[in-house]
């Protein structure tokens, strides 16, 4: 089957690890006999370098016309002093607005190989992890009104937080169709003691939740979300969350599993396309040594096979080359404890290996 996928490898270690995921997605080819169309184009920084702007008008109407979108990762010290509407990180929030993508799905798992590499006490590590967030994606703070004004005690900032029942019922929804197909759990997230947004959320989720009732519905202020997500995150199965608190944990979440560079994700709206991308930042001081952990984005790589381009078996192939792969002990640098480690290109190579063997 032939597919068009655009690849936007941004900034940083971005180039790097979508070299990795490409090197993957070229063994699936190979494997199942499928054609990827894959065409790089410039988003963030890069982009700021070579158009001007963190997403160019044609990088974005590529994105909606093509089957599935995988990106690196976006931002740098490089471009720190640009205009605050010309910051890489708007060309990210601009892509996902402008794709209409309103829910990201962050799945947290920690492998058995990588116990020993989660900061989490090993009794507790032991009883496994296995989260999904869906966290909204294009509302709330980071879209709000925001400025700066005169104030009482002088100048102030401000930012927005906003949201409307439409959008909260939306990812609601999502949230309780996924926990349908896993543990029938699903905890909202919220700041329901303080914040009037919050008690809009709960208030709604309550009511969407009553159109699931095998789902069990929790309430939790996020706070109390923090630490219980390293006093116990068995307890968990779909965390359901605003996009602010949603940043916030689903870093939290990765450090458990071992490394930031182990968890992928997708960002989905009412179509079939989709952002796929790790949840890592552009990490520019390893930029350029070969040294990034590129699991994220080949795992990202695989929920955009079997999401949006509905190749179920291809994904789990995927899936289980990185798994053998850890399993005969490869480990990039992060996830090695300061003993013996592969290149990002190394680890690429092996997990491609393993798909075609």
């Amino acid at each position: 089957m032939n597919f068009n996928v655009v690849l936007l490898p941004g900034d940083g270690v971005g180039p790097e690890i979508i070299d990795a995921a490409v090197a993957v997605l070229n063994a699936v080819e190979r494997k199942f006999g499928h054609n990827f169309h894959m065409r790089a184009l410039p988003v963030g920084g890069s982009a700021i370098d070579s158009t001007g702007v963190p997403l160019p008008k044609d990088t974005l109407e590529a994105c909606k016309a093509a089957n599935a979108v995988l990106l690196g990762a976006v931002g740098g010290p490089k471009w720190e002093s640009v205009s605050a509407h010309l910051r890489p990180e708007k060309g990210l929030l601009a892509l996902r607005s402008g794709m209409g993508l309103f829910a990201n799905l962050r799945p947290v798992s920690l492998y058995s190989e990588l116990v020993n590499a989660s900061p989490l006490k090993s009794d507790i590590a032991k009883k496994g992890v296995d989260i999904m967030i869906v966290r909204e994606l294009i509302g709330g703070i980071y879209f709000g009104e925001r400025g700066f004004r005169d104030g009482v005690m002088g100048q102030e900032a401000y930012d927005t937080e906003v949201y409307s029942i439409n959008e909260i019922e939306r990812i609601a929804k999502i949230a309780f169709e996924i926990a349908s197909s896993r543990n029938k759990r699903v905890t909202s997230v919220d700041k329901a003691n303080v914040l009037d947004t919050s008690k809009l959320w709960r208030a709604t989720v309550e009511r969407i939740a009553k159109s699931y009732p095998d789902v069990k519905l929790e309430h939790m202020l996020v706070d109390n979300c923090a630490m219980q997500l390293v006093k116990d995150p068995s307890q968990f199965d779909v965390l359901l969350t605003s996009n602010l608190f949603g940043d916030i944990l689903s870093d939290e979440a990765a450090a458990i599993t071992g490394s930031i560079g182990m968890l992928p994700s997708s960002s989905l709206g009412a179509g079939n396309i989709g952002l796929y991308e790790p949840i890592h930042g552009s990490a520019p001081d390893i930029a350029g040594k070969d040294e990034a952990n590129p699991i994220g984005t080949i795992l990202a790589a695989a929920m955009m096979l079997g999401t949006s381009l509905k190749l179920v078996d291809e994904a789990v192939a995927v899936e289980n080359a990185v798994k053998r792969t850890l399993a005969k002990g490869l480990r990039t640098k992060d996830i090695a404890g300061g003993k013996k480690h592969v290149s990002c290109s190394r680890m690429a190579e092996e997990i491609a290996l393993a798909i075609l063997n």
